[in-house]
């Protein structure tokens, strides 16, 4: 059983196509990247899966239930681009939040400081965290509850190589442990990290399959050049 499933999927805002009649299914229990320039449609799609956006045509179908659908609410969370903390709020105050809003908690508050490696600052407030903790307790509120897919927009951009590096550890752990992971970003070099990739362009997407695969069949070697060649053709 797939993930997501997408059948026809089209979003329009002003009258102009932001997703083009989108049709793909995305793998379970994976790190699935979603690369491609800013303004290709990425958040959008992301959003349409969370079931946030209205389509104009098509439907999504997430661990066959349909997006925004009530019986999902419990199984899916969502990291947006810019920040949902409480500047007001320490660390553990806002992953008590975040908890509350939960019948069931898969993963203790502590564990999940620790897993984010936020426990030496769990008592400050979020407002006086560097950019890189700050990123860290985004990632843990989207871990609050019991989630099977995690949806995160652009998590690792602009951080520096070894927070990054710390970062996918995270998300390599949470496959292992049975997540699915959805992971947008501009920058090409992520999809190394990723077990599957889909190339998205002007609201569609170009190509997908492992690494290796884009690599071979476009005859390149890195992934910045794959794409470059698959826009050209």
């Amino acid at each position: 059983m797939n993930s997501i499933e997408l059948k026809s999927v089209a979003v329009a805002k002003e009258g102009r196509r932001i997703l083009n009649s989108l049709t793909f299914d995305f793998p379970q229990k994976a790190a699935i990247g979603l690369l491609g320039p800013s303004g290709s449609g990425k958040t959008t799609l992301m959003r349409s899966i969370a079931g946030l956006q209205k389509l104009v045509e098509g439907e999504i179908r997430i661990f066959e239930l349909k997006a925004g659908s009530k019986e999902l609410r419990d199984r899916i969370s969502y990291s947006t681009q810019s920040s949902s903390l409480y500047n007001d709020l320490t660390c553990i105050e806002n992953l008590e939040f975040y908890a509350a809003l939960y019948k069931d908690n898969e993963i203790s508050i502590s564990e999940i400081l620790e897993m984010v490696e936020l426990t030496k600052v769990k008592n400050q407030l979020a407002k006086t965290l560097s950019g890189g903790e700050r990123t860290r307790l985004a990632l843990a509120t989207a871990l609050v509850g019991a989630p099977d897919l995690i949806i995160l927009d652009e998590p690792t951009v602009g951080l520096d190589p070894v927070l990054r590096r710390e970062l996918w550890n995270i998300f390599r752990k949470l496959v292992a442990s049975g997540k699915t992971l959805l992971i947008s970003s501009h920058v090409m070099d992520e999809a190394e990290n990723c077990d599957y990739i889909y190339l998205m362009r002007d609201g569609s997407i170009i190509a997908s399959g492992t690494t290796s695969e884009l690599m071979k069949k476009t005859n390149q070697t890195d992934m910045e050049n794959v794409f470059i060649s698959l826009v050209q053709s």
